[in-house]
């Protein structure tokens, strides 16, 4: 038995039932990105339910393939941390801290004692205008831009001509080393490498975020020690920092992180865990709310699912959800308290629209099952997704 997880980053399907508290009611990522694109069709993804959690204008009527649930956020946070975490087992009872009016003195006087020269920046801002406008003076100074957004993150962005991104990830690794030791819960340290020239700067693929370390062991650990091969694709292994893993597979992109998802099913061993994030659906097309671009990008993974159903064996599945929302048609740049899809296919699953499911642990619960290991976490297997030879 195989089973693939792929989340696409901020693929909501409505407003969560705390949403309010969020500041989110109204939000629905997937539901008003085919609104705002009316030719897009998405078959396959409808065919694996998606079509039974939103209204899809185009495949609204198509046949349901898999199985499809809706499920409801437990932890409180609408980040990447959270939303991963919860499905392998971890529940966030208290956010990570967040930094609306830039960093205090001294969180900046950390990062200065380890980068050992000043900074530039410290304020909310979007990666791709604060490096055009800090550009020059970062190249003229070495000073590296400090920045953060509506998560809890700490970016470090440096142009590699200045900055070599060794150094960068060096500086990061320490960065991280020195928050967890202190009394800040801060959820990523991130690595921004970019190129180019004055008004033309560009982040590469060559970002790396350093993650606070999970709190206790996940169902991964569980997978892991029992012999079971679990591979991370894309951020995943930066959010769980590699723990319970056997690999970590970078990548560059969405079809990148698909394509090496594709090859991983098509040459693992029997029981075999793979697990892919594929951040631009939040990174380029959330964040900045651009519907079309997220629109494109979820047509281009439709177009690739039948690959990834033709690799599946007899009794391998293939899974499809979300960590969070992140609407480009609402208000703001944040992330959605949102409710997410998980949406199951495989050659030995019979259709089914099941009941929505309270909290993202439902999926680890399942792993838990499938593969008979111990699950101390909250979650509740899906009955549906469990075959027995």
């Amino acid at each position: 038995m195989r089973i693939a997880l792929i989340v696409i980053d901020s693929g909501g399907i409505g407003a969560a039932p705390d949403a309010r508290f969020f500041g989110d009611e109204g939000a629905n990522t997937l539901e008003h990105v085919a609104a705002e694109e009316p030719t897009l069709s998405l078959p396959h993804l409808a065919a694996m339910g998606l079509n039974r959690l939103i209204f899809l204008p185009r495949d609204d009527q198509v046949a349901l393939k898999g199985v499809a649930y809706a499920m409801i956020p437990q932890s409180r946070g609408k980040d990447t941390l959270a939303g991963h975490w919860e499905m392998m087992g971890i529940t966030i009872d208290k956010p990570f801290e967040t930094f609306p009016e830039g960093f205090p003195d001294s969180v900046l006087t950390l990062v200065e004692s380890v980068v050992k020269r000043p900074t530039l920046g410290n304020e909310v801002a979007s990666g791709t205008e604060i490096i055009n406008r800090l550009g020059d003076v970062h190249k003229q100074t070495g000073f590296p831009i400090v920045y953060t957004s509506a998560d809890s993150v700490l970016q470090i962005a440096a142009h590699e001509d200045t900055i070599p991104p060794q150094m960068l990830y060096q500086w990061c690794t320490d960065l991280r080393q020195a928050l967890d030791q202190s009394s800040y819960r801060i959820g990523r340290v991130i690595a921004r490498p970019f190129v180019g020239e004055k008004g033309q700067y560009l982040r590469t693929p060559r970002r790396h975020d350093f993650t606070i370390r999970p709190p206790g062991p996940t169902i991964l650990n569980g997978l892991f020690e029992k012999g079971i091969e679990t591979i991370a694709v894309g951020k995943i292994g930066d959010i769980f920092s590699n723990q319970g893993l056997s690999r970590h597979l970078a990548s560059q992109s969405n079809l990148d992180g698909l394509e090496i998802t594709l090859d991983t099913l098509a040459h693992a061993r029997s029981d075999t865990f793979v697990f892919t994030n594929l951040v631009e659906f939040d990174s380029h097309y959330g964040h900045r709310r651009n519907p079309s671009g997220y629109a494109q990008a979820l047509k281009e993974l439709d177009n690739f699912l039948p690959m990834l159903w033709h690799t599946l064996g007899e009794s391998d599945q293939l899974w499809i959800t979300a960590d969070h929302g992140c609407d480009p048609t609402f208000k703001g740049t944040d992330h959605t308290r949102e409710r997410v899809p998980w949406l199951a296919y495989g050659p030995k699953l019979k259709p089914w629209m099941g009941a929505t499911r309270l909290g993202f642990g439902d999926i680890g619960a399942t792993l838990a099952a499938l593969w008979e290991v111990p699950y101390p976490f909250p979650g509740v297997p899906a009955k549906d997704l469990i075959i027995r030879e």
